[in-house]
């Protein structure tokens, strides 16, 4: 990383916590802008050398149109940490990651858009999982119904030079996995070290926003959306993301682990009950997406954006009250 880098996080944690102070420290070092975005329940009395902590109220007080019409107590309101990076510290990349996740030595190195991957093209639903680990687990938002399709061996797509804006790492011990396999599988598990693998089109897995890489180039899709379930708003960013970067001939990459998680308290059950509508409609999320005539090029990233959302709408998977949203958002970004 360096100065151009960003850093950003959501949290309500005190600026005590060891992962956003660790954070801090190393951002201090290496002169990276560290943005963490607060909500309602967060302390009012934050504050972190080396980090920009923004309440509520000084969220309000920007100049985004946007700031005014998220909602409290969302993971959503990440997206003016996005905004803060790109408008305030001139960002050329942002990397996102949340408070239960530390970060190892390899966490702080260059990250380049050209990679070296093996590119994955119409291979369907792949669980990249399973190229890292041989255990049996698959990501948070994977489509249930090809869980048991066979893995394209990576012998077939010999690696090569990748053009990859948007890049997800791993998280091992307690990597992102959805309720049912938290219910019924063991953990921790950490990945093994392998090769980079990179998706493009007609290849469909989820990423998160616990370890992720974007560039300048698509940081119009960075975009959160809030009127849908918690645990679904990254995982149907993920989808929107990557159908229009495969339009722009982008490919989205995964590779090693550089942190890894101590998770946060969470209720299973209650995590299970948010992730019904992923389990149900991740499948026809991604028909729907691909069916979708996208228009190519960065002019048009905004303009697709809200097609893809348009039609999640027509799903009935996305209040329509998610569309003023989104114009703010492409507004904010054009100013």
């Amino acid at each position: 990383m360096n100065s151009s880098t960003s850093l950003v996080i959501t949290s309500i944690a005190g600026s005590g916590h060891p992962v956003l102070k660790d954070f801090a420290k190393r951002c201090k070092e290496k002169n990276i802008p560290f943005i963490v975005i607060g909500d309602k329940p967060s302390p009012p009395d934050f504050h972190l050398d080396g980090c920009s902590f923004y309440n509520l109220q000084q969220q309000r007080e920007l100049d985004f149109s946007i700031a005014g019409l998220l909602p409290e107590r969302h993971y959503s309101r990440k997206n003016i940490g996005y905004l803060v990076a790109i408008k305030n510290n001139h960002a050329e990349v942002i990397v996102e990651t949340d408070d239960d996740n530390y970060a190892r030595s390899e966490f702080w190195e260059p990250r380049n858009r050209l990679v070296k991957a093996h590119p994955l093209d119409e291979t369907g639903w792949t669980n990249i999982y399973s190229y890292f680990t041989p255990q049996r687990i698959w990501p948070r938002g994977f489509a249930l119904e090809h869980l048991q399709d066979e893995l394209p061996s990576l012998s077939k797509y010999p690696m090569a030079d990748v053009n990859c804006p948007i890049q997800q790492g791993l998280a091992d011990e307690n990597p992102d996995v959805d309720a049912i396999y938290r219910l019924i599988l063991p953990l921790p598990l950490s990945f093994e070290k392998k090769s980079n693998v990179a998706l493009g089109k007609k290849s469909w897995c989820p990423f998160n926003s616990q370890n992720t890489t974007w560039f300048k180039e698509a940081f119009p899709l960075l975009y959160l959306p809030s009127y849908c379930s918690f645990r679904m708003t990254d995982i149907w960013r993920s989808f929107v993301a990557h159908r229009i970067a495969c339009g722009n001939d982008w490919h989205l990459l995964f590779h090693n682990a550089t942190v890894y998680q101590e998770r946060n308290m969470h209720n299973l059950m209650r995590d299970f009950a948010d992730e019904i509508s992923g389990y149900t409609n991740n499948l026809k999320i991604v028909d729907t997406l691909d069916k979708l005539n996208l228009k190519k090029g960065s002019d048009f990233l905004g303009e697709n954006l809200l097609t893809c959302y348009e039609a999640l709408i027509g799903l009935s998977l996305i209040d329509k009250k998610e569309i003023p949203l989104i114009e703010a958002w492409i507004k904010d970004l054009g100013a």
